[in-house]
């Protein structure tokens, strides 16, 4: 298929996409240079873009046959709850659900976008899957709930992830592994997005 990974990351969700390196065509798009040029030293064969994935979004979702969208979650997370009693607050990052309800109504083939159990109850009702909100439309099936690896050290992260960044330099290691979707789980969704159901769009038309 014809991917578009946004705010990719160092690539978490897309590891298992190609096991032989080039079984879909897969374009990410991240922001932040350094985090770029680690995703594009693990899966070179990626085209990589750093630009602004929402923008990208509404300019070329036309191109693509399946889409996964990962957006920034800190403002969603249970965490605010914590934040919000020291005084610290912030509003919800509303992009979410402005990528939600577009590509809902606009895009025809299959979409996943994934972000944190919100400290809100959420506006528009996701699938839980191990830790994780999802939108999409199309059946994810279950997947097994993970364990609370990802609050432990470096090291037990990074076995589990996939990912040994220690060669680079003047980056957030526990924050960038933190922020990787669980490999295996990336994959589950990616086998049901490949199969030759309708989308839920497609459904509700007959």
């Amino acid at each position: 298929m014809k991917i578009l990974n946004l705010y990719a990351g160092i690539g978490g969700n897309r590891k298992l996409w190609t096991p032989k390196g080039d079984e879909h065509d897969i374009t990410a798009v991240e922001l932040d240079p350094k985090i770029a040029k680690i995703y594009q030293d693990f899966f070179p064969k990626d085209k990589m873009i750093v630009a602004d994935a929402h923008q990208y979004l509404l300019d070329h979702f036309k191109e693509f046959e399946f889409i996964w969208s990962s957006p920034p979650c800190p403002t969603h997370s249970r965490l605010n709850t914590m934040l919000n009693k020291k005084g610290i607050n912030h509003y919800p990052d509303m992009r979410l659900y402005q990528e939600i309800i577009f590509l809902k109504k606009w895009f025809y083939r299959k979409f996943c976008i994934e972000n944190v159990i919100s400290y809100y109850e959420p506006f528009i009702k996701p699938i839980e899957v191990d830790n994780h909100y999802f939108w999409t439309n199309f059946f994810i099936g279950n997947f097994p709930k993970g364990s609370r690896e990802h609050c432990s050290d470096y090291y037990t992260l990074s076995n589990k992830k996939g990912f040994d960044i220690k060669q680079y330099k003047d980056i957030d290691y526990m924050k960038i592994l933190h922020n990787c979707v669980q490999p295996e789980l990336g994959l589950h969704i990616l086998n049901f997005a490949m199969e030759k159901e309708k989308t839920l769009f497609e459904m509700e038309k007959i």
